[in-house]
């Protein structure tokens, strides 16, 4: 609860009354109201974050010394998990120690998808105060931000790069186009419109492939 009553109302992955479901609705809502999105993504999300930049976040709110304690040993527990997937960036003003951080969050456990909101609660925050954008959303690593003027979009994502820098995060840079929603978004498994949505045909290709496989073992008697 301490968390919680911080985060961004359009921060929509793992928290109670929000989800996929929702995120989408938002998107699509977003996109009958504006000609133009910038989708960006975060390189290597969970094996970016940074340890003392997380803690230093968490324990701002937690003074207590006994769950001080308890994150950082949650943490250092899984120092160097991700440590191969995670290719070495170098920020402005980084030493040749910076490669020696410790960061990284076991994907998948609880405490990292809580965590990984925690750490980007203040990007949530940056993009909608001091940017000024009325109509953005964020999925773990997946945010969109909406406006009527290309120009608008490639100003807020300069300001975004310069932001997560300070985060020691980047965004795939190959992938950050301003494109007109017409065009659809590919957002959370659907590309969506502003009058419809389809699922991706990569889903749809790997649900016909699984549906195959359950019938052939129903049929062989190994599931019923």
């Amino acid at each position: 609860p301490i968390f919680e009553a911080q985060f961004h109302p359009h921060s929509y992955a793992n928290r109670v009354g929000k989800g996929t479901h929702r995120a989408i609705d938002q998107l699509q809502a977003y996109a009958r109201q504006y000609r133009y999105v910038l989708r960006l993504d975060i390189v290597q999300h969970f094996p970016s974050l940074d340890h003392a930049l997380l803690k230093q976040t968490l324990f701002r709110r937690l003074p207590d010394e006994r769950i001080r304690w308890l994150i950082s040993t949650i943490l250092h527990s899984g120092q160097g998990v991700l440590a191969g997937e995670y290719t070495p960036v170098h920020f402005p003003g980084d030493s040749r120690l910076a490669p020696q951080r410790e960061r990284g969050l076991p994907i998948g456990n609880l405490t990292s998808q809580f965590w990984s909101n925690c750490y980007l609660n203040s990007l949530d925050w940056f993009v909608s105060r001091e940017l000024g954008c009325s109509a953005y959303l964020r999925y773990v690593d997946d945010f969109a931000l909406f406006a009527g003027s290309k120009s608008q979009l490639r100003r807020w994502r300069a300001a975004i790069s310069d932001y997560l820098a300070g985060l020691r995060l980047t965004f795939h840079a190959n992938k950050a186009h301003v494109l007109p929603v017409v065009s659809g978004i590919p957002w959370l498994g659907f590309v969506v419109y502003p009058t419809h949505r389809r699922l991706k045909r990569r889903n749809v290709v790997q649900f016909r492939r699984r549906l195959q496989e359950n019938i052939s073992r129903y049929r062989s008697g190994h599931i019923s």
